[in-house]
């Protein structure tokens, strides 16, 4: 029993094979070709991440998770349910070929931003109908989308024109927010003063991040505001969030105005670039830092997955009152 859920005690199924999650990763390491690489994941204990592959033959695939029991899907497993009746047990696993898998899509390549795996080859993904519904309940993301658009009816890469695509600054998810906002701002006869040259710089911005943007930085904080306090319809993923937030703006303002003074009670004034306050710092060897403002740190020109940045530098306020912003990870997709 792990939990009391609507006043009836939970359990949890979960896998609990150690030792072979172990045997797999080290066989893992051994492989020399698809055909090696297929058969160690059909040990089927690799339960917390999908896998991309590819070798020197040419072969790319990618295998959406490991660890799948098979299910009744008459019952929803997002819910507690009937633990007394056998028909909601797993009926064992599904092998590899039954899960979600693609391999050498004809397209020539695959995305995994830890969204909706029916995107991962474009035209050449797997069809969400052709599985069980528990299969995946990912959901497309801004980072899926930015990979896409980057990756479709594009041929020739070299590993520095790949490295260069893995770094592009472009932010799909406030090209989607930031218009609303200013259309918003611009539809008013008594606009406010204090927002004329915010919403100006965020009007003129290309939505892309680095260290000198001023509109990173509001476009950061407003996004994530937006998203903590507006309101929207309740079961939309994130990306669907920010899209609604992006027509939907009647909030927008009034937020946007909190955020500028926020801005300024923090440091000062708002004008400050993304670097000044997306910072990176470790100044002792422990594994859980806490982020000093008085202390040494660098700036970092990355940008949150959560906007569609491809290289993703994860971050957040890890010391109460610290004003600036310390990372937990740095996250690359190529």
């Amino acid at each position: 029993m792990t939990h009391v859920a609507n006043g009836q005690w939970t359990a949890s199924a979960m896998m609990w094979e150690p030792v072979k999650a172990l045997e797999q990763s080290f066989i893992r390491t051994k492989q020399k070709g698809y055909k090696g690489f297929h058969d160690m994941m059909d040990i089927r204990t690799n339960s917390s991440n999908n896998t991309v592959y590819a070798d020197a033959e040419g072969n790319i695939a990618y295998f959406h998770g490991n660890f799948v029991p098979k299910r009744d899907v008459q019952f929803n497993y997002a819910e507690p349910v009937d633990g007394s009746n056998p028909k909601t047990d797993w009926q064992g696993l599904h092998t590899v070929d039954e899960n979600i898998l693609v391999l050498n899509p004809e397209n020539g390549w695959i995305q995994n931003c830890n969204s909706t795996p029916y995107t991962s080859a474009l035209g050449f993904s797997p069809k969400k109908e052709d599985y069980p519904y528990y299969m995946s309940r990912d959901q497309e993301n801004f980072r899926g989308v930015h990979a896409i658009e980057l990756l479709k009816d594009r041929k020739g890469y070299t590993i520095d024109s790949l490295i260069q695509l893995a770094h592009d600054p472009f932010l799909p998810a406030f090209q989607a927010l930031i218009p609303g906002l200013v259309k918003a701002y611009n539809s008013h006869d008594d606009k406010n003063p204090k927002l004329k040259e915010p919403i100006s710089i965020l009007k003129n911005w290309d939505y892309t991040t680095g260290e000198n943007q001023v509109a990173m930085t509001l476009a950061h904080y407003y996004g994530t505001a937006m998203g903590k306090r507006a309101k929207h319809p309740e079961g939309i993923s994130d990306m669907e969030r920010m899209t609604y937030f992006g027509t939907h703006t009647e909030e927008s303002l009034k937020i946007f105005e909190e955020v500028i003074e926020d801005l300024t009670a923090d440091f000062g004034t708002w004008k400050i670039p993304w670097g000044k306050v997306n910072r990176y710092q470790r100044t002792t060897g422990d594994i859980v830092q806490h982020f000093n403002d008085s202390k040494p740190s660098i700036p970092i020109g990355f940008a949150s997955g959560r906007w569609g940045a491809l290289a993703a530098y994860g971050a957040r306020y890890t010391t109460e009152g610290a004003k600036k912003k310390s990372t937990e990870h740095v996250e690359i997709v190529l």
